[in-house]
């Protein structure tokens, strides 16, 4: 076992990973920006590193600085987290190369899932469903040919996309020209890559993934689904598992064509299998593969039992993954909702400023993960992820109630949340039928409006922002004269 492992990352998935490392014996080392030295995943590491300025390229995306950093604290391992440099196969062989261990995929195995136009030729020949559509277009008039062939509406995205950049969504042949122009720009922008690849966009689908765990001993499962069709912007927003749309037949195709999809490219270490499925057609398709830990990994933990990140680390130092596909079973149900630092009423254009209030709802069957405390900075650098809120419950409904009292329980003041946006979709017929695909969010959902605060949480929220003058706390004013008395010198809880 591994004696020190760096986190290449920060808030709250480095905190996740650390937690882990500490109840595994391992000492951890974090690393930081300048925008990032008073941040929590700071505070909670053994020790921390500085690597840089606040644009990521120079510091959470600077590979030299970062193995630098595991080498000058002597570090065994890196764990990537997810984003940054988490599916970056040069980033994943140079841990390699330095005599660190990588934790995760191979440098192989990444490089295979990380072009998107490689990868379905690849899972073609695996047999593996995927979307119809073509790759390695150049022209327009190539592009113009294949949507025909194909049938509108159609997706053109970036070929070494991912997160939602470099997508767009063609109706007709007229908007053909102006989204391959888009698509191109950002994606080249995005990932240095302008290669796009164009396919049928299935309108009515629902995103459902599948997670998959190998060993470095050939033994590879899968550990069931999570929907993930509440999105915008293609962009998730709640999860859940297992999904409320597939019966035990599908869930085991799903589950077997994940398993052939990895064993495609002869991974280990944690991996998420993503497809469309279309309920009318009944009929699942292979979207990509993401070589790494998911956010909504948390879902699976709570409906399987297992700690992803204790077994992502367990592989890496070479032990065996000890449990068969037989042995594995899903246990209730949990769901999970995305807390932005962003604004739904004005397009979800992010929030920054300091958190004047941050108290995390409690109770049984709830978890919350984030790198946030009250007193932080939300800054424009970084994602708006302020923290993953998961229930878990016996039966689907008892865990959208359960979410919806977390939702209502969790307090932030001093920045704009989406917590208001998501108990909307949760109060919604469709979600509580499970109905909601990919495209609900933007048509039948655009008509959402932000609630008025009610008069004493607008109190709460000026009274926050007095007594939170300069990121601390102010003392109240006492005139009382008794030394003994209890709110003569009050601290933060009082306040």
């Amino acid at each position: 076992m591994f004696n020190k492992i760096l986190i290449a990352n920060r808030g709250e998935i480095a905190i996740r990973i650390m937690r882990a490392c500490r109840e595994l014996g391992i000492k951890t080392v974090a690393v930081y920006s300048e925008a990032d030295k008073n941040a929590q995943h700071v505070q909670f590491a053994d020790e921390a590193v500085f690597i840089g300025n606040a644009a990521p390229k120079e510091s959470y995306l600077n590979m030299d600085v970062l193995i630098r950093a595991a080498r000058d604290s002597q570090a065994d391992a890196i764990h990537p987290g997810y984003g940054f440099l988490s599916e970056n196969a040069s980033f994943a062989a140079a841990v390699e190369s330095a005599d660190l261990t990588f934790i995760g995929p191979s440098a192989d195995s990444i490089r295979a899932m990380g072009d998107k136009a490689e990868s379905k030729i690849l899972m073609k020949k695996a047999g593996v469903p995927t979307v119809p559509g073509y790759e390695g277009l150049e022209s327009y008039e190539e592009f113009l040919k294949a949507a025909n062939d194909i049938g509108y509406p159609v997706l053109v995205k970036a070929a070494a996309g991912g997160g939602g950049k470099g997508m767009r969504v063609v109706n007709a042949e007229s908007e053909l020209s102006e989204a391959i122009e888009l698509a191109k720009r950002e994606a080249l922008n995005a990932f240095g890559d302008e290669r796009l690849l164009i396919e049928k966009y299935l309108s009515d689908a629902h995103h459902i993934e599948i997670q998959v765990f190998g060993d470095k001993h050939g033994n590879l499962v899968h550990l069931f689904e999570r929907e993930c069709s509440v999105q915008r912007r293609h962009q998730k927003i709640i999860e859940e598992s297992p999904s409320p749309l597939l019966p035990p037949e599908l869930r085991e195709q799903m589950g077997a064509a994940a398993i052939n999809a990895a064993k495609a490219v002869g991974y280990y270490n944690a991996g998420t299998v993503e497809f469309v499925f279309d309920p009318i057609l009944s009929s699942f398709f292979f979207l990509e593969m993401n070589t790494r830990l998911q956010v909504e990994h948390p879902v699976t933990e709570l409906v399987t039992g297992l700690d992803l990140v204790h077994w992502q680390i367990r592989i890496a130092a070479g032990e065996k993954f000890p449990f068969t596909q037989s042995d594995l079973h899903q246990h209730g149900h949990a769901i999970e909702c995305r807390v932005y630092a962003e604004d739904p009423s004005t397009g979800f254009l992010p929030s920054t400023g300091k958190l004047l209030q941050f108290i995390q709802p409690q109770g049984p069957g709830i978890r919350v993960d984030s790198g946030f405390a009250a007193g932080d900075d939300v800054t424009h650098f970084y994602d708006p992820l302020l923290a993953k809120l998961i229930v878990h419950a016996g039966r689907r409904e008892d865990a959208i109630a359960r979410m919806q009292t977390a939702l209502r329980d969790f307090i932030v003041h001093g920045v704009v949340t989406n917590i208001d946006y998501m108990c909307a979709i949760l109060e919604t017929d469709d979600f509580k039928a499970g109905k909601v695909t990919t495209r609900w969010v933007e048509t039948k959902f655009g008509e959402w409006t932000v609630p008025q605060p009610e008069l004493h949480t607008l109190i709460v929220a000026a009274l926050a922002d007095v007594l939170f003058v300069g990121g601390k706390a102010q003392p109240a004013v006492s005139n009382e004269t008794d030394p003994f008395n209890p709110w003569k010198q009050t601290g933060n809880y009082r306040n």
